[in-house]
Parts: structure tokens; sequence; C-alpha cells
């Protein structure tokens, strides 16, 4: 009787593995069953409640923190305009707004 290598066993082991891996997924794919249009078939977790708003999930931002971006990027344009300004006045860009005169 001829002895099976080692490696032979271990490339069918690999490939019945292989098999088995190939169609468990397709088990457990969703079927789109509770769909409320056609492609929208997104659900919440369960216990997820229906309205975000005064719910532990509500992020109840503060307007102050959500307003220092705005405030920031209006500085920044009116550092812009006074840098451009003077570059159509003097022909060299100042990139230091208090050196502007």
């Amino acid at each position: 009787m001829k002895p099976i290598s080692l490696p032979l066993i271990a490339s069918t082991i690999v490939a019945l593995a292989g098999l088995a891996g190939a169609t468990a997924p397709a088990a457990l794919a969703y079927d789109g069953t509770h769909c409320k249009a056609n492609g929208n078939c997104w659900e919440p977790k369960p216990g997820f409640p229906e309205k975000i708003a005064g719910s532990k999930y509500d992020p109840k931002h503060d307007p102050k923190e959500l307003a220092k971006q705005s405030t920031s990027m209006k500085a920044a344009e009116e550092r812009n305009k006074l840098r451009a300004d003077n570059f159509k006045k003097t022909g060299k860009w100042v990139y230091d707004v208090s050196k502007i005169q």
C-alpha cells in the first residue's frame, strides 16, 4: 500500500473547508422581505427608537459649539480679504495681517 503524502491531505482539508465556508454565507444573506421601498431595506437594531430626538441616542449638541466653526471661517475670510486688498494695492503678498497698514 502506498502512503498518502502530507501536502495532499492538507490541500484536501483546505478544499473541503473552503466549500463549507462558501455555502454558509448564502444561508445567512438578507432576503429583502422587510423593504420599505425597492432597494430601501435598512432596518434599525431591535430597541432602537423610531425618533432620535429626546432618546438616549440624541447627541444634544450645544449651539455655541456648533457656531464656533462658522465664526472662525468668517474671521478667516475677513483676513483673506485684507490680504487680497493689500496685494492689489502693493503687489506684495503679506501673510501676517498685523503688518498690513
